[in-house]
């Protein structure tokens, strides 16, 4: 793992997390995160919506560091994460209400992409970080997979809509944050060994 991968890791969910909730103070009375989602945010109706826009574009781009930087994270497991940075800077580019279609398969992409990438990036290797491990990878993939389930059927039943969107998405942000912390474990523990067997 490139020692970036801590900081852009990082970047997401303050970007995407921080984001929404500046944004949110900027709206008139009447919006409600619980209710509302943060696409909303950034819709082209939304007051300030350059806010959330910035938000999300360096939101993906953060992703799409990270895919880059996790060196240690098998490849496909890295793809989605980019797939996943490409889908969220989208999003923004096709703003509500003027492209509902094209905003909507991004959107998808970025969520089920967000998702599924812990179970591509299982490692059974004997000195795998912790956070990549079978047992590990799969909880958090189902996990993360059952949150974008919840935001799915919330928009079908139109209840708690934007509360399930931003814990499915806050979820997503944050769980590449915690590989690169067990990543950095592992590479300080291989580099204290390495100190110790020369000394």
């Amino acid at each position: 793992m490139r020692p970036v991968a801590l900081f852009t890791s990082a970047a997401a969910p303050i970007l995407l997390v921080g984001g929404w909730m500046f944004a949110e103070v900027l709206q008139p009375p009447g919006f409600d995160p619980v209710r509302d989602t943060i696409s909303q945010l950034a819709a082209l109706d939304a007051t300030d919506r350059a806010v959330m826009t910035t938000a999300l574009i360096g939101t993906g781009a953060a992703y799409l560091a990270t895919a880059y930087a996790f060196g240690g994270v098998r490849r496909l497991g890295r793809l989605l994460i980019a797939i996943g940075g490409v889908g969220t800077i989208l999003v923004a580019a096709f703003p509500l209400p003027a492209y509902p279609l094209a905003h909507a398969l991004s959107a998808g992409v970025a969520f089920l992409a967000l998702a599924a990438w812990p179970l591509f990036a299982a490692d059974r290797g004997e000195g795998a970080a912790r956070a990549l491990r079978p047992p590990l990878t799969v909880v958090a993939g189902i996990v993360l997979l059952a949150l974008v389930a919840w935001f799915a059927v919330a928009q079908q039943a139109d209840v708690l809509v934007g509360l399930a969107e931003r814990v499915a998405a806050a979820a997503q942000a944050t769980w590449p944050f915690i590989v690169a912390l067990s990543l950095r474990n592992v590479s300080s523990r291989l580099a204290d060994q390495r100190t110790a067997a020369s000394s």
